[in-house]
């Protein structure tokens, strides 16, 4: 069987996107080419949170014992070597079991036809995993799997064996609607170079296979004309789908502060707005 180093395996509402509200199991997967360590600061500092809670590693035994990050990645504990030892390498049959034992009825679709959704996440969930995701994705097909979604930064590339996968067997049985790429782009609000994290040539081969849509994070009118730029390259390079703005923040005292104005922005350009249910309903705790 393939493995994966798992970070996290819960059951919880999408908060995000096209699919917010959705029941989903979410798989993450550790390891990230990014650490975006901008996010709530001003432009041009870095967050050193993780460092400072790796300092206290040792009292940490699970995912849920780890302190929030009110700046930088939220997720920081998938990428961050010191927190490495807390993601065990698992194979795809031990995944599987995982995720099914955590939804209603250990079946991916209800008896009143609702479906959960599996949404695999990170780190980047793209990055050396995508050779374990047909097995991992045929077996949880056998018990009802309809819908998936990736969330990825957009600058890995699909690898030819999964492409050709997608192509010959999940389009054959669940069709290209079923598959959503989820590309949260990193914008210099990040602390990304900006070249590293626009690749629009890696997204619209994303659109190939899959529904795909461009989610941004941002906390300043700079962070929209950022916006704009990036999108004007995605559009350039042939890129269709829609485009969300989405709040920065961890925390909700945070995200609050800039959710009515991002709202409005959003409404301003022509963009969707995409909420961040986890952190209103549950301060955006590990396993939500």
């Amino acid at each position: 069987m393939q493995k994966l180093k798992v970070a996290e395996i819960f059951y919880s509402l999408q908060g995000e996107g096209k699919w917010a509200g959705v029941p989903s199991v979410f798989l993450r997967t550790f390891g990230c080419n990014f650490e975006c360590r901008g996010f709530g600061l001003p432009r041009g500092e870095s967050t050193t949170v993780p460092e400072e809670i790796a300092e206290q590693v040792d009292q940490f035994k699970i995912y849920e014992e780890l302190p929030l990050a009110s700046t930088g990645c939220d997720s920081y504990a998938s990428w961050h070597p010191k927190f490495k030892h807390l993601s065990p390498v698992l194979e795809t049959g031990a995944v599987r079991e995982r995720m099914e034992d955590i939804i209603p009825n250990n079946t991916w679709t209800q008896d009143n036809y609702q479906d959960v959704h599996l949404v695999i996440t990170g780190g980047e969930p793209l990055l050396g995993w995508q050779r374990a995701y047909p097995e991992l994705i045929d077996s949880c097909m056998d018990n009802g799997l309809q819908n998936i979604t990736f969330e990825t930064n957009g600058t890995q590339a699909l690898s030819e064996d999964f492409k050709s996968w997608l192509k010959d067997t999940w389009y054959e049985e669940r069709g290209y609607q079923a598959m959503t790429f989820s590309v949260s782009a990193k914008l210099p609000v990040s602390g990304e170079k900006w070249e590293e994290a626009i690749l629009p040539d890696v997204v619209v081969e994303y659109e190939k296979y899959g529904y795909c849509y461009l989610k941004f994070v941002v906390a300043t009118e700079q962070d929209v004309k950022d916006v704009d730029r990036a999108v004007e390259l995605y559009r350039e390079a042939g890129f269709k789908g829609p485009v969300y703005l989405m709040p920065v923040g961890g925390l909700p005292e945070d995200y609050h502060l800039n959710t009515a104005q991002v709202a409005e922005l959003a409404m301003e350009k022509g963009y969707r707005y995409s909420p961040r249910l986890q952190v209103d309903i549950w301060r955006n705790a590990w396993g939500t």
